[in-house]
């Protein structure tokens, strides 16, 4: 439904997106992860059309972004990283413009989007806090119930409350057949709704696989607990680093070599074994070096 292919835009000092490739299957949320800078708003305003590449290309449904944008965005929903309003309208007003322009016919769609989000309609957009416009722009975004939904950070401003209540509707969009795109630093929505994810870094995209996959195939972490401390403190001289040890419980990170990690567990008094699971944020931190983005 998405496609990209070699898409650059070099903005001269190592900005920009180089080489990207990638697509996104009908009926998949696929996340795009990747900090500030990192080239995530550049390939959504191609997708847009908003810009266009020095050279490769992008499409949604087959029509290629540059040319067709027009018909591209009659189906599909978009919710940037930075939004802007009429200020002087006030939420009903702009929701009826908004509506109006999609062609919207299921009000009834519309009242659920505000009820849901909790959305204060009667005040003016300029005096509307961060996280009323971020609801805002969310509701416009699904309002005319879109094929394609691009999103750039949605729940930027957002409380946690709000943030579930937008996970449960990507799942229902999902569940619906929905072709999702999603920039996003919140690795928790992140791993509850993506079927894949695309890490990106500075510019170039350094991995893309499935959340499942992609932590598979880390670090491990393993807890183990030993008859007494004594043999925790021999047990844990056994490895060289990525360890650490309370009281007769050492905790090993485990890389590649697990048949020797099972050699050592086989030689001490090992009463139990529990594997931490590993976050979507850690395999993102692996790609970054922790917290250096170089």
């Amino acid at each position: 439904m998405i496609e990209i292919n070699n898409l650059t835009k070099d903005y001269g000092d190592g900005k920009g997106i180089f080489n990207l490739s990638f697509d996104v299957k009908q009926g998949e949320v696929f996340g795009f992860l990747g900090p500030n800078g990192a080239g995530k708003t550049t390939t959504i305003r191609h997708l847009m059309g908003f810009i266009h590449p020095d050279s490769g290309s992008c499409s949604i449904n087959n029509l290629d972004c540059g040319t067709c944008s027009a018909e591209i965005q009659k189906n599909l929903g978009y919710v940037p990283g930075e939004i802007a309003f009429f200020d002087n309208m006030t939420g009903t007003q702009f929701i009826h413009f908004i509506a109006s322009y999609r062609g919207v016919k299921d009000w009834n769609r519309v009242e659920s989007l505000i009820k849901r989000f909790e959305l204060d309609t009667e005040g003016k957009l300029k005096k509307m806090s961060r996280g009323m416009k971020q609801k805002m722009g969310i509701v416009c975004g699904f309002i005319h119930d879109p094929d394609v939904l691009i999103l750039d950070e949605p729940t930027s401003g957002l409380d946690p409350l709000m943030q579930n209540v937008f996970i449960e509707l990507i799942l229902e969009e999902k569940s619906k057949g929905k072709t999702i795109l999603m920039s996003s630093h919140i690795f928790e929505e992140v791993e509850k709704t993506a079927d894949r994810v695309g890490i990106i870094k500075k510019g170039r995209l350094v991995a893309v696989d499935s959340v499942s996959n992609l932590k598979a195939s880390r670090r491990k972490k393993y807890i183990i607990t030993l008859e007494n401390e004594i043999a925790a403190t021999d047990f844990a001289g056994e490895f060289s680093e990525d360890k650490s040890q309370s009281n007769n419980v050492v905790t090993v990170t485990i890389k590649q070599n697990i048949k020797k990690f099972i050699e050592v567990l086989n030689r001490y008094p090992v009463t139990n074994i529990d594997v931490a699971e590993q976050s979507l944020e850690d395999v993102f931190l692996h790609y970054y070096g922790g917290n250096n983005n170089d």
